[in-house]
């Protein structure tokens, strides 16, 4: 068992939008064997499109609104060790961010994409505080150095000072846009020269950096360069110790370019070899360690429709320890009942195969056929364990739902309850006048349900606005004080889907005044309190 959990790499690629996550993802699965000729994200003359991005309006639109699973074996050359490695590939646009922070609870490391052109942006600082907060060790790509871009000494600088993290760079690139002759890998001392090819993986070779050959294959200038900045990398930067980036003090950096798969392999060779295998867990009762005997793990995210000829809900399982088994009676802990499971899946984004087991640190499909599941739910041997961690986030923008073809409202209502189970947007239904209202951390979110229900369910609705400041979750001690409050407010109280009550506020100013006039209640913006 100790064997099977040391070969497990579960890890997120994270960063703000179109910094090229997807196509990172890509390359390592070429590297894995799955595909034999990667698929670009944006491109309009080949219609081949990224394998993890599987939703219709995720091919349209060339952007990833859902978090995809993807696992494969790795062996890199000259090691006998077979690495199993988990990818989950999240979306970076804002808009689905709580998505990613979900994702960030089920890995044990991540992979930040930064575009080497813009740097740190706002969406790649929001997760980096996430990972900080969890102590989750990073490694930092920076990607599209066949473009044009900044100083890589400048751009180490900002890294440190934006993510409030060392770095030292194990990997150092040879001039870069037009250029870019290759990088110099640190980390295993030998020198890999560029030739563009988007497709297939191309050689390498071997150098020895102070000989007149590196002055051949680059020309002398941008070998001298390369030698001076390598002695100012050594000098600046403390030498690499894993213990340090294992428990996050450090992030190691390579150089390339995800598009041309250029210092991807160096990336992932490094990685399989320094990143942490799976790591104990926190429950609620105890920590749970991976090596334990007896099987546990928690629901992270739920996903709706991965078959459309099927309809059927898939859970996504993360295994904390023991080991999983198909159709070996597991408890369910928030429902108290005891489960099988006839057909677990794992995944290559949507091409999914049937696994009779699954050990720590890996990630299992469960169908979930009406509502089983939420995300949060614990599953176990038999032990009440409660993993926690997974919020759902007071939303900023809400808007009504409206059926726009009567005769399809059971559509309709069988849509919103599959879309809101997956955590896309939240639903409140207003006591005073009965009307639907959905809640979303962005825009984009409204239009991906109005698509999933006309394109998925074959249901059509419309949105009308409704001025709302803040929804709340309301709690209190005091039972009369409650009763009074709903009274007085009793325009702006809702139920969400648990049967929770929620307060909408309209403005800042009655939500502060509320806080004011009622001492005894209190007001949550998260939906675990």
């Amino acid at each position: 068992m100790r064997e099977e959990i040391e070969r497990r790499r579960t890890f997120a690629i994270i960063s703000h939008p179109d910094a090229g996550k997807t196509t990172l993802t890509e390359k390592f699965l070429l590297f894995g064997g799955q595909i034999q000729v990667a698929g670009a994200v944006k491109s309009n003359k080949i219609k081949k499109t990224a394998t993890s991005d599987w939703m219709e309006i995720e091919k349209q639109r060339g952007i990833s609104v859902s978090t995809s699973v993807m696992e494969f074996d790795y062996t890199p050359e000259g090691k006998d060790i077979e690495y199993k490695v988990n990818i989950l590939d999240t979306p970076g646009h804002q808009d689905f961010a709580e998505d990613t922070f979900r994702t960030l609870t089920a890995v044990d490391s991540a992979i930040i994409v930064v575009d080497g052109a813009k740097g740190v942006e706002t969406q790649t600082r929001k997760l980096m505080t996430v990972c900080r907060m969890r102590k989750t060790p990073v490694i930092i790509f920076i990607n599209k150095m066949d473009r044009e871009g900044r100083d890589p000494f400048d751009l180490l600088d900002e890294l440190e000072q934006e993510l409030e993290i060392k770095v030292r760079p194990l990997s150092w690139p040879i001039n870069q846009g037009a250029k870019f002759k290759g990088v110099y890998n640190i980390y295993e001392k030998k020198l890999d020269l560029f030739t563009p090819d988007k497709q297939r993986v191309t050689e390498k070779v071997e150098v020895n950096i102070d000989s007149d050959e590196l002055d051949k294959r680059v020309g002398s200038s941008d070998a001298e360069k390369l030698r001076e900045d390598l002695e100012l990398v050594d000098g600046v930067y403390p030498e690499f110790d894993v213990e340090s980036y294992r428990s996050a003090e450090v992030a190691p950096v390579f150089f390339g370019s995800a598009l041309n798969n250029f210092g991807v392999q160096e990336l992932l060779n490094c990685f399989v070899e320094i990143a942490p295998s799976p790591r104990p867990t926190k429950a609620e009762e105890r920590e749970v360690q991976p090596d334990e005997q007896k099987f546990t793990g928690f629901i992270f995210k739920i996903t709706a429709n991965i078959d459309p000829n099927h309809r059927s809900c898939i859970a996504f399982c993360k295994v904390c320890s023991g080991k999983f088994q198909r159709n070996v009676p597991y408890l369910h802990v928030r429902q108290g009942k005891t489960m099988r499971f006839t057909s677990p899946t794992q995944f290559m984004a949507q091409r999914k195969s049937t696994i009779d087991e699954a050990w720590p640190g890996d990630i299992v499909g469960l169908p979930d056929s009406g509502g089983v599941f939420k995300i949060g739910d614990t599953l176990t041997a038999g032990e009440q364990l409660h993993f926690r961690g997974l919020p759902s986030f007071s939303p900023e923008l809400f808007k009504y739902i409206e059926n726009d073809d009567p005769m399809k409202s059971k559509q309709l209502q069988k849509g919103i309850d599959q879309l809101m189970d997956e955590g896309v947007a939240q639903l409140f239904v207003n006591q005073f006048n009965g009307r639907k209202i959905i809640g979303t951390v962005g825009q984009l979110q409204f239009e991906v349900i109005q698509y999933r229900l006309e394109n998925e369910y074959n249901a059509k609705c419309r949105w009308e606005p409704v001025h709302l400041y803040k929804a709340c979750w309301i709690s209190s001690d005091d039972e009369q004080e409650l009763e009074n409050f709903k009274k007085r407010k009793y325009q702006y109280m809702a139920k969400d889907k648990e049967g929770r009550d929620v307060f909408l506020a309209d403005s800042g100013y009655v939500l502060q005044m509320a806080q004011q006039d009622f001492e005894h209640i209190q007001f949550h913006f998260t939906s675990e309190f």
